[in-house]
């Protein structure tokens, strides 16, 4: 199982490409549902971001795609998600961390809370970069009442340049021959590059604490 969801994640592109040629201007509802659900939904943090971005924004080159509204449709679905997950942490507060569940996991709740400690407002554009640390930052802003005003522009910000930044640079580059030769590479090296500040965080506190 785990293995079949690996190779779905490194070959996104083609099945991306084979939804769109099926079922046409459809799939930019599904590209709205899934940034939307990984950003709005705190169950949700393991859905491919970057990843997604990457793949759509190279489709976008072979003609897929309409580039601008397809970042323009992408940044509004970013936005749609953060406010829900604002919300909800606002109302559903640390109760949610009290059911069993892997996905809802105390430890993602104290890990985001550290960025928040360390960063202030700007975790919410520096977590747009960063799997799992970008779903759980709306919601913990909504726990920690943070004002929605300065919340949401911070929003804004982080949606705009992680959008753009993955989807106009994979329109410029990703159907270079190395590229569409390698693409499964490219995808793990977005991966990697994503889940290096976190790790650096977490090794920063485990020497702290030793």
């Amino acid at each position: 199982m785990l293995q079949e969801v690996v190779q779905y994640f490194l070959h996104i592109d083609q099945h991306l490409a084979q939804f769109a040629a099926q079922y046409g201007a459809w799939t930019y509802g599904l590209l709205f549902a899934i940034v939307f659900c990984e950003t709005g939904l705190v169950v949700t943090p393991l859905l491919p971001g970057d990843s997604l971005l990457f793949a759509a924004g190279a489709l976008a080159a072979q003609g897929v795609f309409n580039i601008h509204a397809l970042v323009g449709l992408l940044i509004f679905a970013v936005f749609c998600g953060d406010n829900t997950n604002y919300w909800l942490g606002r109302w559903l507060g640390v109760r949610a961390f009290n059911i069993d569940a892997w996905f809802l996991r105390q430890k993602y709740l104290s890990y985001t809370e550290s960025f928040y400690e360390k960063y202030g407002g700007r975790t919410v554009i520096i977590a747009r970069f960063m799997p799992i640390v970008r779903t759980f930052a709306p919601f913990v802003a909504g726990i920690g009442r943070m004002p929605y005003p300065r919340f949401i522009s911070f929003s804004v910000v982080g949606a705009v340049f992680w959008v753009s930044l993955l989807c106009y640079a994979s329109y410029g580059f990703g159907n270079l021959p190395f590229v569409k030769q390698h693409f499964s590479w490219v995808i793990v090296g977005i991966i990697f590059v994503s889940i290096v500040p976190p790790i650096v965080e977490y090794l920063r506190k485990r020497i702290q604490t030793a």
